[in-house]
């Protein structure tokens, strides 16, 4: 498969109330063919989501929507263009990073995720100097990460909503 180069089709997921921002990296070829994040049937995001937020799992984007804006959870991608070879996270190169400063500007987050390694690296590589605020680092969803199975993957979700929910990490806006 050769290299393309592209550019993020679709907006990030968020709204003045949202809290929580989780950073993937960048669109799988079946999340761009449906304009929304996380659409490869494998991958087991709004599964994960929707468990540990205790919700009816969503199936259309209005859905997935919706159990986002209604649970306070910001979606968005490090990376708004790269050249990459398919879905391939280990291919990408040539990184231009989305600029994530008008959600942190303009809403309540509390916390910011990566889903995966990759994102944690790209995150710290090219956003980090310019907020200085940290990220946390979840297992990726992926189907490709079958290392991780589903029980194992909410359980670490889990586990971060409740060390976050007692509301202690705000980050000050000198920061941003």
């Amino acid at each position: 498969m050769e290299y393309q180069t592209l550019s993020h089709s679709f907006p990030p997921v968020w709204d003045s109330e949202s809290e929580w921002l989780i950073l993937g990296s960048f669109p799988s070829v079946k999340s761009r063919e449906q304009g929304f994040f996380y659409g490869h049937p494998g991958n087991r995001f709004w599964k994960v989501i929707s468990t540990v937020v205790e919700c009816k799992e969503p199936v259309t984007v209005e859905e997935k929507k919706k159990m986002l804006h209604e649970h306070h959870i910001a979606l968005w991608d490090v990376i708004k263009s790269c050249r990459i070879r398919g879905s391939s996270d280990s291919s990408i190169r040539d990184v231009v990073a989305n600029d994530i400063s008008p959600i942190l500007e303009q809403s309540r987050i509390r916390a910011v995720f990566a889903n995966g390694r990759t994102a944690e690296r790209l995150y710290d590589r090219y956003i980090y100097p310019r907020t200085g605020i940290p990220i946390t680092a979840l297992p990726s969803t992926s189907p490709a990460n079958a290392a991780w199975s589903l029980d194992r993957l909410i359980e670490a979700y889990s586990r971060i909503v409740e060390e976050y929910a007692g509301g202690t990490c705000h980050f000050p806006a000198k920061h941003l």
